[in-house]
């Protein structure tokens, strides 16, 4: 199976905040931006697996700004890492200026997904080859961000965590 650049997996879904998806004050409700981040997970896992695949976790959600009602907003996904059958997919959103349609970031979030046969059991997928920078950064991210949760779910002796160990020990 040929290793797989994280462009292969991009996916970006935009779409405009209707009144109805809105909280008192009239922003999205975060709840329905979580939904929108998901099925752009979903689709980049998918793209990058060509298997079903399932929402694992969803590890870290940043939410820096309000997405206001009649806003653009642009959801922007890929795999970051690969592992033996699951995959981290870090997600973008951003929104326009209605004005000058100048983009900011709002939010950021990564998902981990596992690949499935139509049983349900985990299957083998490619791996990833980061190219630019920041894919290199959240590519390595991604190993210690997985040894983190293994530890905090014991189900990895922090003796074994290399990554993480190296982060603060220098090794």
């Amino acid at each position: 199976m040929r290793a797989k650049a994280p462009k292969e997996s991009l996916t970006v879904l935009t779409d405009l905040v209707l009144p109805g998806e809105t909280n008192y004050l009239d922003n999205l409700f975060g709840g329905e931006l979580l939904a929108r981040m998901d099925r752009a997970c979903s689709i980049a896992a998918r793209r990058h697996s060509r298997r079903i695949v399932v929402t694992a976790s969803v590890n870290h959600v940043a939410f820096t700004k309000s997405v206001p009602v009649g806003s653009v907003v642009t959801v922007e996904a890929k795999v970051s890492r690969a592992f033996k059958s699951s995959m981290e997919v870090y997600v973008d959103v951003w929104i326009e200026d209605r004005q000058s349609g100048e983009k900011t970031k709002v939010n950021e979030g990564i998902y981990t997904f596992v690949a499935v046969d139509e049983t349900g059991k985990p299957v083998p997928i490619a791996q990833i080859e980061p190219e630019t920078e920041l894919e290199k950064k959240r590519y390595d991210g991604a190993l210690r961000r997985k040894q983190l949760s293994l530890v905090l779910a014991s189900k990895l002796d922090p003796k074994d965590a290399t990554e993480l160990k190296a982060l603060f020990v220098g090794e």
